[in-house]
């Protein structure tokens, strides 16, 4: 630890971190080594083939089919699914999680999950919408029956109109959850300070939803402003919790229902292979379901070409191949959209022919993040079509699900504005010193929600040397999921990781590795560090937060505090600092006594 100086007293410049949405991550001692596969199929001693996997169903053909833009074909459907039942969710055997509330210690005080109304007004549209041309593509039809949308809540942004003043024409906002003045500077392309409100503003913790905000209009041309999913749909919150994955696939009996894939822990179905994306990734099923049916229709179809068995959702890239690593592309970039609007990170789209377009800076995080991934498999034109046009997305999914604005009143805004952290400590014992190994940097995969910290323990070996270290509890909490370097403390008791706060310890040994079921007081073992679970250069553990469901990144109005120290970001993953008291831990996994952060002996 070093004294903090001057200059790191003063108040960050934030510009850095509103440069750049994606950045190069280095492969280094101890710490998560990026890659588009996921964390519980590699190791460190994982075979460098991560793409082989094979299939029970046979591959056959399907004639008369269309073909899309990116090469896959849109096959047409003459059956009628079986009706939908939603049942309790089912979970994987091969990724156990807790299902019924245990009886929590009287003298263990539990955090309750806080639901708040979702505001009865959707924020006004600003900007006049750059109007797409004629699209060259005809969407995707679907077995699902026809609905007729009644929803509570428009799921476009109703317009509220501007006026000048002095020359300068404005435009009213009225904040959305999870809005900060930063990223609204950004969106909108003015400075902080011109952003003015009959309220007080914030300088960096959440605004208020529905906060009147007059803000200069700097956007002549922007993409539609109309909303396609709520937050609570993209993200796995609790509104996901009804789903049952399996009886839905095989109802309606498609090829996902007869498909497997073998991966690293054993032969999955179809659902599984769902489930255990959705619930790595915290990205709700229902969004996976209705992309695998729009792009490729597996849910409905018994029997999609062979190129649409091989790459379910997109050609791009080739090399990830089948179910589990297409979708597994496909939550990154839902995360990279949806995280990165978060937090002002992204501004605009950029199609695969090289165009660009600046979003609309009154849309939701969800609507982002959906807008995001098809702006990587598919052009303007086709993009359009995808998203805007007759038999778009959004209408699929509600034809599948139901209306997801209807789900979302219950469940959002998905943290309210006065949520605060509760108290958590560093995951190792009091009295010692661990390295800052990693600073903000994905929560899951490599791209997405900075939302995660690394720490590692002393040790006289590098590399992925085994640890008699203790990993500890960061707070009191029930064991939800224990399995394949994974361990998951969901802290208000009920069960469900997707439910008010849980903790992610990844990187968790085998050995001694604390089971599902168990209730964690503070500083209890959960085990061992090391590099299972997941790409690591060296052992360590990586732990990260979500709220209903949602990462919450490390540097931001809720920052990661653990035993007072405070993570801030630095201009990329992996760099950054935790700070307390004056003292300043730099992130560098090279462990020298610059990066320790120690825990006081009680």
């Amino acid at each position: 630890m070093k004294p903090l100086t001057d200059a790191r007293q003063r108040t960050r410049s934030r510009g850095n971190r509103f440069a750049a949405l994606v950045v190069s991550l280095c492969l280094i001692l101890s710490a998560c080594a990026p890659a588009y596969s996921s964390p519980v199929d590699l190791t460190a001693t994982a075979q460098t083939n991560i793409f082989a996997s094979t299939r029970s169903a046979q591959v056959q053909g399907n004639p008369g089919k269309t073909t899309g833009a990116d090469g896959l074909h849109s096959p047409s459907h003459k059956s009628t699914p079986t009706p939908l039942v939603s049942l309790p969710s089912k979970t994987l055997e091969e990724i156990p999680v807790h299902t019924q509330k245990p009886e929590i210690p009287a003298d263990t005080q539990s955090i309750a999950p806080t639901h708040t109304n979702i505001p009865s007004e959707i924020p006004t549209e600003l900007t006049t919408a750059t109007p797409f041309p004629p699209a060259s593509t005809t969407a995707p039809t679907s077995a699902f029956p026809s609905v007729t949308r009644t929803p509570l809540i428009s799921p476009t942004i109703p317009p509220m109109g501007s006026f000048d003043n002095k020359n300068q024409k404005m435009i009213l906002y009225y904040s959305q959850a999870g809005d900060t003045l930063p990223a609204l500077a950004v969106r909108f392309g003015v400075t902080a300070d011109s952003i003015t409100s009959p309220q007080d503003i914030p300088e960096k913790d959440l605004l208020n939803p529905n906060q009147l905000l007059v803000i200069p209009k700097q956007l002549d041309k922007t993409g539609p402003g109309g909303i396609l999913m709520p937050d609570s749909e993209v993200v796995y919150s609790p509104s996901a919790l009804d789903l049952n994955i399996e009886d839905f696939v095989n109802q309606n009996g498609g090829y996902l229902s007869t498909y497997k894939e073998y991966l690293s822990s054993g032969w999955h179905t179809g659902a599984q292979v769902i489930q255990r994306v959705a619930i790595e990734n915290s990205i709700n099923p229902r969004i996976l379901l209705s992309l695998l049916e729009y792009r490729s229709h597996w849910v409905t179809n018994k029997n999609p070409s062979t190129l649409e068995q091989e790459y379910p959702i997109t050609l791009k890239p080739m090399m990830y191949q089948h179910l589990y690593h297409q979708l597994s592309w496909a939550v990154q970039q839902f995360s990279i959209g949806y995280y990165g609007w978060r937090a002002g990170l992204i501004t605009n789209l950029k199609f695969p022919d090289g165009s660009n377009m600046r979003l609309a800076p009154e849309l939701n995080a969800g609507t982002v993040a959906v807008q995001y991934l098809f702006s990587q498999i598919a052009n303007q034109d086709e993009w359009g079509a995808s998203l805007y046009s007759p038999g778009n997305l959004s209408e699929l999914h509600e034809r599948m699900f139901g209306n997801p604005w209807l789900r979302a009143q219950k469940y959002e805004p998905l943290y309210p504005t006065d949520l605060k952290q509760p108290v958590l400590e560093l995951p190792f014992k009091p009295g010692q010193s661990w390295s800052f190994s990693g600073g903000p940097h994905s929560a899951w995969g490599p791209d997405g929600a900075l939302a995660a910290l690394d720490f590692a323990p002393p040790s006289n070996f590098h590399g992925c040397a085994e640890s008699i270290e203790w990993v500890t509890a960061s707070a009191p909490g029930l064991v939800v999921r224990s399995a394949n370097g994974v361990v998951i403390e969901d802290l208000d008791g009920d069960g469900f990781e997707q439910t008010g706060w849980a903790i992610l310890y990844l990187h968790i040994a085998t050995k001694d590795r604390v089971p599902v079921g168990t209730w964690l007081n503070q500083d209890d073992r959960i085990g061992h560090p090391s590099c299972e679970g997941g790409q690591a250069t060296g052992t360590h553990v990586h732990i990260a937060r979500k709220y209903n469901g949602e990462w919450i990144l490390a540097d931001s109005p809720m920052p990661f505090v653990l035993s007072g120290w405070k993570a801030h970001a630095g201009n990329q993953p992996y760099l950054g600092e935790m700070t307390k008291d004056g003292m300043v831990a730099e992130a560098n996994t090279s462990g020298t006594m610059y990066t320790l952060t120690n825990r006081p002996k009680k």
